[in-house]
């Protein structure tokens, strides 16, 4: 049986090689069942040299040795181009460059059967979910989704993705001690989804792949193989 393909779409201050590092134990446990596929934002953040990035936000980073600058799919700041997920705010910078770089990925090297996100990256992937639904990008065509660590955006402007509960199959995965995304906010997307799977699991901000997971995650993913 071939592996679904799904394209990945890395967290806030990541890049397609350092996510993929960091999901090295997730491609290892489902290495039957799934084939990733990265991509990078296109919006580079810059962080200031004093910047302190908190302890268990180092899953947010690059990894050492990634020679990609840090990228964001959209910034809740303008003036600062930067990102917070719990900052309201009336409009965003950069998301229609960010769904022209997916739409442009999937051209390239789909087809993909699903998507998967990890923190703001899951946020922007229930955007695409529903920019799909809406047959707004033609180009996505998505069987099932991955939110790792999701949440609402904060943002005016986005509230038209949730409008109505999401079709598409989606497996939502969040820590109880994320301390970057606290569960409650991952919990709030939930409703934006019908009927959508749960895997909570009692670590951080990471994507879990621990033996433990791996029922849930196989269980999930059989339904489209």
């Amino acid at each position: 049986m071939a592996p679904l393909r799904v394209l990945c779409i890395h967290g806030y201050r990541q890049n397609g090689s350092s996510f993929r590092e960091k999901t090295g134990a997730l491609r290892k446990l489902l290495k039957k069942q799934l084939e990733l596929v990265y991509v990078t934002a296109p919006l580079t953040v810059q962080t200031a040299a004093t910047e302190e990035v908190p302890n268990e936000e180092n899953n947010s980073v690059p990894a050492p040795g990634g020679n990609e600058e840090p990228r964001g799919w959209w910034f809740s700041d303008i003036q600062a181009r930067s990102f917070n997920a719990q900052q309201r705010c009336e409009a965003s910078l950069g998301l229609d460059e960010s769904i022209s770089a997916v739409r442009e990925a999937v051209k390239a090297q789909g087809p993909f059967d699903g998507v998967l996100g990890f923190s703001q990256g899951a946020a922007f992937v229930a955007m695409l979910c529903s920019l799909q639904e809406q047959k707004l990008e033609l180009e996505l065509d998505f069987r099932f989704s991955i939110l790792v660590a999701g949440f609402r955006s904060a943002c005016e402007e986005h509230q038209k993705f949730y409008d109505a509960p999401l079709q598409i199959p989606s497996l939502h995965v969040f820590g109880l001690e994320d301390r970057v995304i606290p569960d409650s906010m991952s919990r709030d997307l939930l409703p934006s989804f019908q009927d959508p799977q749960v895997l909570i699991h009692p670590g951080g901000h990471f994507v879990p792949a621990a033996a433990a997971h791996r029922q849930t995650y196989q269980d999930f993913l059989k339904q489209f193989q």
